[in-house]
């Protein structure tokens, strides 16, 4: 008896999995860029966001699944659909910036971070966390995508949107890059992926 419960209480404590690195991309790979009007490239022309720029840059199939004025609520009740649609091998997840906007609890986002994370890894897709910052008197990073980072041994990115926004010559509004802002995601997300194996540079 006390054996089963034990087994009962591994399984219920499982979060999310370990992920050594990035699994190499092969050149058909879809790859899922999934996340708010950061991901959907407000403030830039049409083709100028983010993951165009990266579909660029590695030569391999990005979908934008971006979504302006979504919170990380909304983003967990929408991602299980997308992954059926677009049958992604790597999810590069993005979101958080409007609960920070909108001073929600952001304890509540990391747990929907997480449960994100978790929901593309139950699945076999590699999952990057890409963070965005705080705003306040400066532009800072928001501390818990490392915190849900680590958890899930996933990698991130927790600079690049900050450095970004706090050049006025890369944003079109305090809280938007403009195209030159977006390719400056794109390559650090690009070099991101290199350096954990999922594509070579």
């Amino acid at each position: 008896m006390m054996r089963w419960i034990v087994l009962l209480l591994l399984f219920s404590s499982v979060g999310c999995k370990e992920q050594n690195g990035i699994a190499p991309l092969s050149s058909d790979a879809v790859i899922l860029c999934f996340g708010d009007s950061l991901t959907y490239g407000t403030g830039a022309e049409p083709g100028k966001s983010y993951p165009d720029e990266l579909a660029r840059l590695i030569n391999r199939p990005v979908v934008n699944a971006g979504v302006p004025g979504e919170t990380s609520g909304e983003a967990l009740a929408r991602l299980p659909g997308e992954l059926d649609r677009t049958q992604p091998k790597l999810l590069i997840l993005c979101s958080g910036a409007n609960d920070i906007l909108r001073r929600m609890d952001l304890k509540q986002t990391a747990a929907n971070l997480r449960e994100m994370v978790k929901l593309a890894q139950g699945r076999g897709i590699g999952v990057v966390l890409v963070g965005v910052p705080h705003w306040g008197l400066g532009l800072v990073p928001t501390h818990f995508y490392r915190t849900v980072a680590e958890e899930c041994n996933v990698p991130l990115d927790n600079k690049v949107f900050a450095k970004v926004l706090a050049a006025s010559e890369l944003k079109a509004d305090p809280v938007h890059p403009n195209a030159a802002g977006y390719r400056k995601v794109a390559v650090a997300v690009a070099d991101l992926l290199a350096r954990h194996g999922g594509v070579s540079r």
